[in-house]
Order: structure tokens, then C-alpha cells, then sequence
């Protein structure tokens, strides 16, 4: 199990950041599924949140990642009214900075907290593509796509939470990762 978490971690941090926020291309359900995927900065947010999920335990597995694609549609839908909303891109490098500090300090957070926190940082999140979709061929099937990869990310954090719990207590893994997305999340912060 460990060799697998190592494996994953390996395979997610040597990857090369993709340019998640493409204007112009046209947009079926598979575009809208790999969005998430393809945005290193979506992808790290939503690791986190599942991984988090985890740290809390018991019906904040699925109630978290819950509020974070219930917050992210809410985020889509004023984006795509041209709601403005002030520093999205900073609000999404902030959303990966925190949500890293969160699984590096290793703390039983209330789930409230947690959940109005990552709600917050959804609704940036869900903006950004939002204000892509009039200019995607079928925004309808988009969102659906992007909603269902969010949450398949969500799974995978779940399950990477889960298998560093199991084994990584004697490694810290889950505060290590924590850190390291931290720093990848500052780095974004600064270039937004």
C-alpha cells in the first residue's frame, strides 16, 4: 500500500501544470470531465478536499466533497451570468495553499469550519469555468462533465487519504503532502 501511494504521488507531482482556463474550445461532457483533471491548480484543490474528507472521518467523507460541488455549480452559475467576482485565479492558488496547510498541520478542524472553508474556495473554483461556458459548444454537457470529474477527484483523494491513514501514520505522509501542496499552492499564489 505504501509502494502504491508512493507510486501516485510520483505519478501526480511529475506531471506539468496544464493550462486549465483555455478559452474557445469546444466543449462536450469528455472536455468538461478532463478540465479538472488537466488544471494542475483544480487538481490539487480537489485531492486535497477528498483527502481532507478523510482526516475528518465518518459522514464528512461525503459531506465535504458534497459542499465543494454543490459551492463550485453555485461558482459556475455566476460565472456564467458575468456575475463579477474579484481574484478568482488568487482565490483558487489561496484554495490550494490552504487547503495544503490544512492537511500539514494534522488537525481534527470542525467540520462546519471545514466545510464553509472549502465551500468558499468552490465558488472561485466554479467561476472560472463558469465564465468559460458561453463560448463552449454545449455548456450544458460541460458542466456535467466537469462536475463528475471534480467528483471522481474528490474519490481518489478519498482513496489516497484513506491508504495514507492506513500506512503513513510512522511516515507522516498525510502531514508531508500537506506541506509540499502548501508550497506548490504559495508558488501559484505568487504568480497569480
Amino acid at each position: 500500500m505504501l509502494r502504491l501511494a508512493a507510486l501516485m504521488f510520483f505519478l501526480l507531482f511529475s506531471s506539468l501544470p496544464a493550462q486549465a482556463h483555455e478559452l474557445g474550445s469546444s466543449g462536450g461532457f469528455i472536455t468538461g470531465f478532463n478540465h479538472p483533471v488537466l488544471g494542475f491548480d483544480h487538481l490539487l484543490a480537489m485531492l486535497c478536499v477528498g483527502v481532507l474528507s478523510t482526516q475528518l472521518g465518518g459522514r464528512a467523507i461525503w459531506s465535504v466533497p458534497g459542499v465543494f460541488v454543490m459551492f463550485m455549480l453555485l461558482g459556475g452559475i455566476l460565472g456564467l451570468f458575468s456575475v463579477p467576482l474579484p481574484f478568482v485565479e488568487m482565490g483558487i492558488a489561496l484554495s490550494v495553499l490552504l487547503l495544503g496547510v490544512a492537511l500539514a498541520i494534522d488537525k481534527r478542524l470542525p467540520q462546519l469550519l471545514i466545510m464553509a472553508f472549502v465551500g468558499v474556495f468552490a465558488i472561485f473554483h466554479g467561476h472560472a469555468h463558469g465564465v468559460e461556458m458561453p463560448q463552449l459548444a454545449n455548456p450544458v454537457l460541460y458542466a456535467l462533465g466537469f462536475i463528475c470529474g471534480t467528483a471522481t477527484i474528490h474519490l481518489v483523494g478519498v482513496v489516497l487519504g484513506m491508504g495514507m491513514q492506513h500506512v503513513g501514520k510512522q511516515y507522516n505522509l498525510m502531514r508531508m503532502s500537506g506541506g509540499v501542496i502548501a508550497l506548490i499552492g504559495g508558488y501559484l499564489l505568487i504568480g497569480s
